[in-house]
């Protein structure tokens, strides 16, 4: 998995969280005090994820970090 996949693959959690939690990217942006394109490019997997925004976005879905950046048994090599 490259780096890229990575940011990719914790885009797409961070979507699937907020989407399980009924919120939208505008109001995930709004507790994190990030713009809704911050949050776009985010969950797109086009921007590096400070350990800062990492938390931001765990408190405001209500996980922990670890829930977030997850990864699969088959990807040991990120451990």
């Amino acid at each position: 998995m490259t780096v890229d996949e990575i940011y990719i693959s914790i885009g797409k959690r961070i979507q699937s969280i907020r989407i399980e939690k009924g919120l939208t990217q505008q109001e995930v942006a709004d507790l994190c005090e990030f713009e809704k394109a911050s949050m776009s490019r985010i969950e797109a997997g086009r921007t590096n994820l400070t350990l800062k925004n990492l938390y931001k976005i765990s408190r405001a879905l209500g996980v922990k970090m670890r829930e977030i950046v997850s990864v699969d048994d088959d990807e040991k090599e990120f451990y």
